[in-house]
């Protein structure tokens, strides 16, 4: 069976080595050893692993080559890292280092920018969320992490908010094999209402009966927010007339609305 050739910053993705695990163990032993060459193996030997990693990915309008660029730094600090003695697996160990060096560049250039002060706050908040949940088995609240940073709870709250990654309105939410609903459909747009449609065209239909002078002085009044005596000066009446005058338009209009 042929592979078809997929290239990522130059790479020919299917022609990656895979390395089986004695080989990982002797390469890391070479490694700590001094040897740059069993390095670069082990590098070479998991990009697979970045492969897999930034497919999470795909939907963020990133391009794959950086991605790839990202994640492949994210791998290089867990062999740099990883600990030959730990009884875990160099992939379990790895991936979650690879996911968050991706997630770290796409915070920094996130369009949204947030405070320096503020993603460290929100980054020890995170620390210090992990170190609780281990200590008690449980999700510790935003009161019990803010205690421990001995910073404002508001300033928790609105630090994790703050990096957390933007949500596009075309993101499917819900497919149950037909067409999707996506995050925008679950969202009330005011502007859009048919009422609120309704209730301009009937505005603009009862300002259209009024005669020139009451279009005027509703104008001015409810639409550039002019003071009764403001339109009185402008159009050389006295003040208790442009009184008059509005309280007969508005009566002459809700009149025509209720038509």
């Amino acid at each position: 069976m042929t592979r078809n050739k997929v290239e990522i910053c130059g790479v020919d993705t299917s022609k990656l080595p895979v390395l089986k695990n004695e080989e990982m163990r002797e390469l890391f032993r070479r490694m700590h050893e001094g040897d740059l060459e069993a390095r670069e193996k082990l590098v070479n030997g998991n990009l697979r692993l970045v492969l897999s990693v930034i497919q999470r990915f795909n939907n963020r309008g990133e391009f794959v080559d950086d991605l790839f660029q990202v994640g492949c730094i994210g791998l290089m600090k867990s062999i740099d890292n990883f600990d030959l003695n730990q009884n875990v697996k160099f992939s379990t160990y790895a991936v979650p280092m690879i996911i968050g060096e991706i997630r770290r560049y796409l915070r920094d250039n996130n369009p949204i920018r947030v405070s320096r002060s503020l993603r460290d706050i929100a980054y020890k908040a995170l620390q210090v969320r992990e170190r609780l949940m281990s200590e008690t088995a449980k999700e510790p609240s935003t009161e019990e992490i803010a205690k421990e940073l001995g910073v404002a709870h508001e300033e928790v709250v609105f630090a994790l908010d703050a990096i957390q990654d933007p949500v596009s309105l075309f993101e499917p939410i819900y497919n149950d094999g037909g067409d999707p609903i996506y995050v925008m459909d679950q969202l009330s747009d005011e502007r859009n209402r048919d009422s609120q449609w309704i209730e301009e065209i009937a505005l603009k239909e009862g300002l259209r009966r009024l005669n020139e002078r009451e279009k005027m002085i509703i104008r001015k009044r409810f639409f550039q927010g002019k003071t009764q005596m403001e339109v009185a000066e402008e159009i050389g009446i006295s003040q208790a007339q442009v009184s008059r005058l509005e309280k007969a338009a508005i009566r002459q209009m809700n009149k025509n609305i209720q038509v």
